[in-house]
């Protein structure tokens, strides 16, 4: 009973040192492994960056030709509903006079 109560502590602190030296390489790792990921997210941004001229132009444009078709679509509706007026208000004059 005596080896086993002193063995196991020092399984213990001797499971203990190797764990804590698996957890500080580990962590340095991590660190090298950030350090790439934050040179990889800035290279990204860079590109990213220098395409925002590009849907700058790409927005602007496609404002453009929704705004004329948006007027072309109104003028031509407006044209429709002015006929069916017309043609309404023909008919109503015909109900008055009959």
């Amino acid at each position: 009973m005596d080896t086993l109560n002193f063995i196991l502590p020092v399984l213990l602190y001797t499971f203990g040192i190797i764990l804590l030296v698996v957890l500080i390489v580990l962590g340095i790792r991590l660190i090298f492994i950030l350090n790439k990921v934050d040179r990889v997210v800035d290279n990204i941004e860079d590109k990213v960056n220098s395409l925002n001229g590009t849907f700058s132009i790409i927005d602007k444009v496609t404002d453009s030709i929704a705004m004329f078709s948006d007027t072309i679509v109104n003028s031509i509706a407006s044209l429709v509903f002015k006929i069916f007026k017309k043609k309404k208000k023909k008919k109503d004059e015909e109900d008055i006079y009959e």
